[in-house]
């Protein structure tokens, strides 16, 4: 949707979708960088703006998209509707700028598709209840599309990207990573949330748990996607992708009281300001104190140390500190529950790249490692050819 070539591109794959006796209902984001504009203006005029006036700014740039949608399809000759997040039913939460999806009211939809038009939809942005614009964070248009698809009891939900697909790494920085035909739920879930920018964690969630049909394909080619479903082929990949997420804070807490209820006390605190914390290291008490040290999104991470000021001068910490210099490499893969070694792959092949290992979390379809920003390209090529390319 960055220009009028695109958003033509776009209304003609709605349009043949149509032709073929689909009802179609379609969700759009804003045009290329027009939220980041939008932020731009906003820390002009006030860098410490409230949240609720950022929502309100930054749901104009979907409303620029759907109106210029919908007049290109209106001028290849298809009768269209655009429609707000709180036109489209969408009620949130009241958690401005990260706002969850409470229930969409699909009525104004579904009469719309009724008298056979296209409906375009505002993605990532609803009401709450004192009727107030809310947005629903990074990826929230993915999220909005499964939420319409989950309440309509959709055939289909296809997310179009910039990409033909999920593949074993980003295609753009390694070349030889290939594209996936099919990948679980579980594993999608994993890698959305490790930073792979293809589908939103809360999407794929959504998805799952109302058993929705997705594909993600490419909106510049006319070629199958990938296929997100509850279950793969029988014989799983070890490994199924390699996803790097630049977008970490690390966040370190040094000699606080070594007794019981002291993580409770910190992550409580960190709970309170709706900041969501992944890979968590806590150090073995020494001389009566310890160290505590985890992650959170790059843009939280200011907000975790101003959460945990006051508590760590109560208990008289050494330091409180966050640095985004920091990225999470990490392997993704059904297979890991019925192999093992993958992780000490995953080592070898960093250690031979002669890269750190700062932090390390595990489950059973993922292996996780924090390590320094700089090294996060070398990283994902060196983990990428350890197992996909011997």
């Amino acid at each position: 949707m960055a220009d009028a070539e695109r958003v033509f591109n776009v209304a003609r794959i709605v349009t043949d979708t149509y032709k073929e006796g689909n009802d179609v209902v379609v969700v759009v984001s804003a045009q290329g960088d027009t939220t980041d504009d939008l932020i731009e203006k906003a820390n002009e005029i006030n860098p410490e703006g409230s949240k609720r006036e950022m929502d309100m700014l930054l749901s104009a740039g979907e409303q620029i998209s759907i109106s210029l949608l919908a007049m290109a399809i209106e001028k290849l000759g298809f009768p269209v509707v655009s429609l707000l997040g709180w036109q489209a039913g969408f009620q949130t939460s009241s958690v401005y700028s990260a706002a969850r999806i409470k229930r969409v009211n699909t009525e104004r939809i579904r009469a719309a598709l009724d008298k056979r038009r296209i409906v375009v939809v505002a993605g990532f942005q609803g009401i709450n209840r004192y009727e107030d614009i809310t947005t629903l964070g990074r990826g929230g248009s993915d999220t909005s599309a499964v939420a319409i698809a989950a309440s309509m009891h959709a055939d289909l939900c296809q997310i179009f990207t910039d990409v033909e697909g999920v593949y074993t790494a980003d295609p753009r920085k390694i070349p030889a990573a290939f594209k996936l035909e099919e990948i679980t739920y579980d594993e999608m879930l994993e890698l959305a949330t490790l930073g792979a920018q293809v589908l939103n964690n809360r999407s794929v969630e959504m998805a799952k748990k109302y058993n929705v049909e997705l594909e993600v394909l490419s909106s510049l080619t006319r070629k199958p996607g990938t296929k997100v479903k509850e279950a793969a082929k029988m014989e799983k990949m070890l490994v199924k992708s390699v996803a790097k997420d630049s977008h970490v804070a690390r966040v370190s807490i040094i000699g606080v009281p070594d007794e019981p209820g002291i993580a409770f006390k910190i992550f409580s605190r960190v709970a309170k300001a709706h900041i969501n914390v992944d890979i968590i290291l806590q150090s073995i008490g020494r001389d009566g104190t310890k160290d505590i040290t985890f992650t959170v999104p790059d843009d939280k991470g200011k907000e975790a140390v101003t959460a945990l000021q006051e508590y760590a001068d109560m208990v008289g910490a050494k330091n409180l500190s966050y640095t985004t210099d920091v990225a999470k490499i990490s392997v993704v893969g059904a297979g890991m529950e019925t192999h093992e070694g993958v992780a000490a792959m995953m080592f070898e092949a960093l250690a031979d790249a002669n890269i750190n290992i700062q932090m390390i979390s595990t489950s059973e379809i993922k292996v996780s490692v924090l390590i320094a920003a700089e090294d996060a390209d070398r990283a994902v090529s060196a983990v990428h050819r350890a197992f996909f390319e011997m």
